[in-house]
């Protein structure tokens, strides 16, 4: 039993001014095992966030269905956690009021509430942190922020849109490892779109490979190395093999993209 499954769903976009529909996604399924990190890789423009908007029930599909659990996703809900590249924080509120947001969304008691908080903050390392406001915080500071906003409501699952995209590589690096420290103790079910071909080995179980437009999914790799990852596993002989084979078919859908144009 799977617990997410895409099922058949594609996406076709409506004609603007007299163009033609642009079809986004083409039928695609692909079966998400409960505690599976899956990565998604594709070229720009192949698919991959509207298929994440429509497990998130941001979007809906033109064709097929999603199925979380066994019912159908047919909107946003507490079930699925969505962190986005840019820093979706509320200006106005303080990072620890940030985190509670959902918490008090749905009424969790405020003592309940400040323990949660107090316990994300502290995984993600912003103990010190929790009066300040978005604008004192760095980039990636506001990213772990939106991280643990999403998980503070314990979503069955947690969706990110190249969450680290906007950072210097440093601190994406300390990112990828911040995150996967937290799905290794808590073993949430995971989908992450990334570009980054580094990125998609180090953090999943699976990476999952988009072709250029229309978007359809044309190989799906288990990701056999161990856990606890540390950043060195990037030089091993086995990561370095996997880069190679997932560069290779990336450069081939990204030259069909450019032959396009």
């Amino acid at each position: 039993m799977h617990k997410l499954l895409i099922d058949s769903v594609s996406r076709v976009f409506p004609a603007v001014r007299g163009g033609v529909p642009v079809q986004a996604v083409e039928p695609t399924t692909l079966g998400v095992a409960q505690n599976d990190f899956i990565t998604i890789l594709g070229p720009s423009g192949c698919g991959k966030s509207t298929l994440l908007r429509i497990v998130a029930g941001l979007d809906r599909p033109s064709g097929g269905r999603v199925l979380l659990d066994g019912r159908e996703v047919r909107g946003p809900g507490a079930d699925r956690g969505m962190v986005f590249q840019s820093y979706t924080l509320f200006p106005w509120l303080t990072v620890s009021q940030n985190v509670a947001y959902g918490l008090r969304e749905r009424g969790v008691p405020e003592g309940r509430r400040r323990e949660i908080v107090a316990a994300y903050l502290e995984r993600v390392g912003l103990r010190d942190f929790a009066n300040h406001f978005p604008k004192q915080l760095s980039g990636g500071m506001q990213q772990r922020t939106a991280i643990a906003r999403a998980l503070a409501n314990d979503p069955q699952i947690l969706l990110l849109d190249e969450p680290f995209g906007a950072l210097d590589n440093q601190t994406r690096a300390l990112m990828q490892e911040l995150l996967l420290g937290i799905w290794e103790r808590e073993r949430k079910t995971v989908l992450f779109v990334t570009h980054d071909i580094e990125e998609a080995i180090f953090m999943a179980s699976r990476v999952v490979v988009m072709s250029a437009r229309p978007g359809r999914i044309k190989a799906d790799l288990p990701v056999d190395l161990p856990h606890p990852r540390h950043y060195t596993m990037k030089t091993s002989p086995d990561f370095v093999a996997l880069k190679a084979r997932l560069t290779e078919e990336i450069r081939a859908e990204a030259m069909k993209v450019a032959q396009a144009h």
